[in-house]
């Protein structure tokens, strides 16, 4: 696959659907400035407007409506969110329609899936008209005798676009038949604002067929997705440019922000492990699992856990295909659903299903989707219904609903249309329908800043399915609380032309289906999903996750997976790929206790390069599959892919580089730390030494909260304002010099050094600072000696010795212990530095972790004087770089 030239074209696509759309809005008067009015020489059935240098353009009788339609729907947008941003939502929403819809309909007719057997933007040979154009008659496609007198006046005119913008989107209406989840009933403005042409080499048609390479959409449905994330790349990019003014991301770019394509071999890896061992495990199939290239077979278990492993696969051993339900909460363009298919229809195959059968039942009872994106959704539903296809030519027609949903809000859902609701049913159950409808629209508003991680509550779907379906316009349904004999008069109702009720029906069974998704259980849970942290989160978002996901708050792959853990069955499957974090940082201790309550039966360390960066940055991920109970002292496999460069390398040793763990284990390290890697040796150094917090004391120094005020480098003042001699508490209150020694971190050194600062300390400037940035922490530890540090590194951990006289900076945090020598080797020790590659993966070595490594006294005495050494060399040979400066003094105060 091509994916530069897919990559070229979907950025490319996105701004020329974009301008093209603008351009047809300026030809009716509307711009992103406001709504024109047509010219005074308009009549009924006729508009005409002004488009400069003295030319106009004119619109029908059928335009006006749609132009009608246009402006209703801005006018409404406008008072939620102000007219420039709803003319953008517009422009984005008809852009995108337009692009999911080409790039199928290209799909479509590469591998003829098309009803017609006829290509509608391309020809056989390499001919510029495509087949819809040339033979729109034999399409199948039903013309009344208009269209067919209009389309016999385009060809005598030879107006060729024209003739092929009708038919175009006469094959978009007529594909809503089979496909209705993503060529839906077209807006009327969606059709007025799309200008289109095939004769255009530059234009999106000749781009689409000419650009990327057939064979790229052949069988290949994982190409939808790319085009997907890549359409979406620069409005990504606009958003981090946000983040970076710190505008926090809205409701509206998470889908830009946090969608990525997930890797086909990581895709495998996750399915294989979750819904491919649900059934190995209680259906061996050796012929099964030869496919399945990135299944894991189980660690060796000791005999207990072994025992109750086999309790366990009883369970799975009575379930038939039919039985297994999987979701992806997050199914983005759906590259996921379509590999489980794929494993399903083995699965199927395997217990002597057809395939045409068993596309039908993995359709109908196996297949959920659920994402927050109503493009992310369209294509994959379209994804599905083409993966159903391939196995099953006759199931378009038979008008099945795949279980895929965009999650959608409630918020312009007009309840008092509910009373139309219910038609026929008996009062009490109506009544009930009516509260638990309202109930349910409640937790539906908003929704698009939760997506997936809605909580649902307990509802009678079935009850609520009748009731939406039940419409009747001349219906009354009285006051929930009240029990009004059906005999009553009823009040007077809405004007019948004015009720929309089709609209209002499908949004609400929609919301029915969608809340039943939420609320049920489920065999495996697959999923990538969204990356962003709390930090970049919207108020709304923030303070949802605060009430509702305590153990996953700090970030949205850490609220899926508390949310997929309520979504699984006892004993089933969550396989998942998440930023590698949880595993280690402390902000993830209560999510990572939740994951060791139950099994991780095997987990994928990638660190970087498995995704394409995000935004310049590298991603640093695991993929993990986890079986929700709990078995004491299971063995989890875990492969350590960290150290390899590339995707390729990778996957080459996906199943060689191979760590077995006791998952017990983990409590024995600070914070539960998941370090799978290390030996049964230092586990019980962990479990069994003191920490270094255990036996001294480490503190974070000051914060200016204006570092240019505060700090000078020394030789940028004169040494008579320096107190060098400051060493008790009495000096703290700033009665000596203006200046005293201050300790910063630095650059990389070990053992002493990084002598360069002096800070404001007077009695003025302590005043200040105990007012500002962090109140001057640890002020009894000032003037003392110890052993500090860099809190950021971008390498090894490096300690460094400092003399009474110091004070010292939050980026130079400092150990004080009895024997700072002793202290000063242990920390620049290899040993020492491996317990913190464990406890720091990251760039910070914190006061938060330093103290939670274990502390081992051993030959304290010949370390100490090894340490001393150390500092006496170190310092003579700072000290004759200090000397060495040539710099002139530049008295600042």
């Amino acid at each position: 696959m091509d994916k530069n030239s897919i990559k070229n074209f979907a950025i490319w696509a996105r701004n020329q659907l974009r301008k093209d759309v603008i351009y047809k809005a300026r030809l009716i008067g509307i711009t992103d400035k406001g709504i024109g009015q047509a010219l005074p020489q308009s009549v009924k059935g006729l508009q005409i407007f002004d488009i400069g240098n003295q030319n106009t353009y004119k619109i029908d009788a059928d335009q006006i409506k749609q132009r009608e339609m246009l402006i209703s729907v801005l006018n409404k947008r406008k008072a939620e969110s102000g007219y420039e941003a709803a003319f953008e939502s517009i422009v984005e929403e008809v852009a995108y329609t337009w692009f999911n819809r080409l790039i199928a309909i290209r799909f479509m007719e590469v591998n003829d899936y098309l009803p017609s057997g006829m290509r509608v933007l391309s020809a056989a040979g390499g001919k510029l008209e495509p087949e819809l154009v040339s033979r729109p008659f034999d399409s199948g496609m039903t013309f009344s005798q208009p269209e067919k007198n209009r389309i016999a006046e385009w060809k005598d005119k030879n107006q060729s676009d024209e003739l092929f913008a009708f038919l175009f989107i006469k094959q978009c209406n007529d594909l809503n038949r089979i496909l209705p989840g993503l060529f839906e009933k077209i807006n009327a403005y969606s059709e007025l604002l799309l200008n289109i042409s095939y004769t255009d080499t530059q234009g999106i048609i000749y781009k689409l067929t000419h650009d990327i390479s057939e064979d790229d959409f052949k069988e290949a449905v994982e190409i939808i997705g790319w085009l997907y994330q890549y359409y979406n790349t620069e409005l990504k990019d606009e958003t981090f440019a946000l983040l970076k003014k710190n505008i926090k991301i809205t409701k509206e770019r998470i889908p830009a922000a946090t969608q990525l394509f997930t890797p086909d071999w990581i895709v495998r890896y996750m399915v294989e492990n979750s819904l491919g061992r649900l059934w190995i495990e209680g259906h061996p199939n050796d012929a099964l699992k030869v496919g399945w290239k990135y299944y894991l077979d189980e660690a060796e278990q000791e005999a207990d856990v072994q025992k109750q492993l086999e309790e366990i696969r009883k369970e799975y051993r009575i379930l038939a295909p039919a039985d297994i339900k999987v979701i992806d909460p997050c199914m983005g363009s759906g590259h996921i659903l379509v590999y489980v298919f794929d494993v399903l229809m083995q699965i199927y195959e395997s217990q002597g299903y057809n395939q045409r059968d068993a596309a039908k039942s993995i359709l109908e009872n196996n297949l959920y989707g659920l994402d927050i994106d109503d493009r992310a959704y369209q294509l994959a539903y379209f994804a599905v219904m083409m993966k159903v296809r391939q196995y099953n030519r006759r199931v378009l027609n038979e008008h099945i609903e795949p279980h895929l949903y965009a999650i959608e809000e409630s918020n312009d859902i007009d309840r008092k249309l509910l009373q139309y609701f219910g038609a026929g049913m008996a009062v009490k159950e109506r009544q009930t329908a009516y509260a638990q409808i309202n109930n349910l629209l409640d937790t539906f508003k908003d929704a698009k800043e939760y997506g997936s991680i809605l909580k649902i509550g307990d509802y009678n779907w079935s009850l609520l399915k009748e009731f939406v379906e039940k419409v009747d316009k001349k219906g009354f349904l009285p006051p929930p609380d009240t029990l009004f004999p059906e005999t009553l008069p009823q009040p007077d109702l809405l004007p019948m032309e004015f009720i929309p009720l089709e609209d209002v029906q499908r949004k609400i069974k929609i919301l029915v289906a969608t809340g039943q998704i939420l609320s049920q259980k489920y065999d495996a849970v697959v999923t990538n999903p969204p990356y962003m942290s709390s930090s970049n989160m919207s108020t709304k978002l923030n303070n949802y996750l605060k009430i509702n996901f305590k153990a996953g708050k700090n970030d949205l792959f850490s609220t899926f997976i508390e949310q997929n853990i309520f979504f699984t069955k006892k004993n089933r499957f969550i396989s998942m790929i998440t930023m590698h974090s949880w595993l280690f940082l402390s902000r993830y201790e209560i999510i990572r206790k939740d994951i060791l309550d139950i099994i991780i039966d095997n987990l994928v360390h990638l660190g970087a390069h498995a995704f394409e960066e995000i935004n310049g940055e590298v991603v640093q991920t695991v993929a993990f599959s986890l079986r929700k109970t709990h078995l004491k002292n299971y063995n989890g496999l875990y492969s350590r892919l960290i150290q390899y460069s590339s995707e390729l390398e990778k996957i080459s040793h996906f199943s060689s580089s191979l760590f077995i763990c006791n998952q017990e284990k983990f409590n024995n390290i600070v914070d539960n730390i998941i370090a799978y890697w290390i030996s049964d040796k230092i586990f019980l150094i962990f479990k069994d030494f003191k920490s270094v917090g255990d036996i001294s004391d480490s503190r974070q120094g000051i914060a200016t909260g204006n570092n240019d005020m505060f700090l000078r480098f020394w030789y940028e003042v004169k040494m008579v304002n320096i107190n060098l001699i400051a060493n008790n508490q009495d000096e703290m209150n700033g009665s000596g010099c203006l200046y005293v020694p201050y300790n910063k971190g630095g650059s990389f050194r070990r053992w002493y050094g990084n002598r360069e600062y002096v800070i404001k300390f007077n009695k003025n400037n302590y005043e200040k600072l105990l007012n500002t940035g962090n109140h001057l922490p640890s002020r009894q530890y000032y003037y003392c000696k110890g052993i500090t540090w860099n809190d950021v590194s971008t390498s090894l951990f490096c300690a460094r010795y400092i003399d009474n006289g110091f004070i010292f900076d939050a980026a130079g945090p400092t150990c004080f212990y009895n024997n700072e020598y002793y202290m000063l080797g242990y920390f620049n020790s290899n040993v020492f530095q491996t317990f913190l590659n464990i406890i720091c993966q990251g760039l910070h070595y914190s006061t938060g972790h330093i103290p939670n490594a274990p502390f081992i006294n051993k030959y304290e005495k010949n370390v100490s004087l090894l340490a001393e050494k150390n500092i006496k060399l170190s310092k003579f040979d700072w000290d004759s770089f200090e000397t060495s400066w040539d710099f002139k003094r530049h008295p600042l105060v």
